[in-house]
């Protein structure tokens, strides 16, 4: 189990990922899905 907020530190170490937001899971999956959802590139990475 790992805590992180730097989601790119997270996603390099997952081999699999739970994005939670305000207590509730938003998205969860590989890490390489996790990061190609539109959602997740918004809300963390700016995108």
């Amino acid at each position: 189990l790992l805590v992180e907020q730097n989601i790119n530190i997270a996603m390099k170490v997952a081999d699999y990922a739970y994005v939670m937001e305000t207590g509730s899971l938003k998205l969860q999956g590989k890490p390489e899905d996790v990061m190609r959802s539109e959602d997740i590139r918004r809300a963390y990475l700016g995108d």
